[in-house]
């Protein structure tokens, strides 16, 4: 059974930092494509970064030099260092695995 489980969420002040990760289970997953993506009320899903097998990253120009995506095979986790978050920053955020799989998600928010 496939499984992706995202945690380290919160509140956290602005200028703050966060790092959430993503336990995954059911799936080969160093094979897999694997991103983070957020969501606010009203707004579609978005991306924020992702990873490729091979360690090939891509961010969304709104977190580049701020956010830094990775994993560990060896333990099947995913990784996002969230670092000087902003207000704008708050939304729920998701893994992914292939955009084939989805987690849960794990809510973000920063106060002003």
């Amino acid at each position: 059974q496939v499984q992706l489980a995202e945690s380290g969420g919160g509140l956290v002040r602005a200028g703050g930092s966060l790092r959430l990760s993503c336990a995954a289970a059911g799936f080969t997953f160093s094979t897999y494509i694997m991103g983070w993506f957020r969501q606010t009320p009203g707004k579609p899903r978005e991306l924020v970064a992702s990873i490729s097998p091979d360690g090939t990253t891509n961010y969304a120009d709104f977190v580049k030099g701020r956010f830094t995506i990775s994993n560990d095979n060896a333990k099947n986790t995913l990784y996002l260092q969230m670092n000087s978050l902003n207000p704008e920053d708050t939304a729920v955020y998701y893994c992914a695995a292939n955009l084939r799989y989805w987690g849960q998600g794990t809510q973000v928010i920063v106060s002003s």
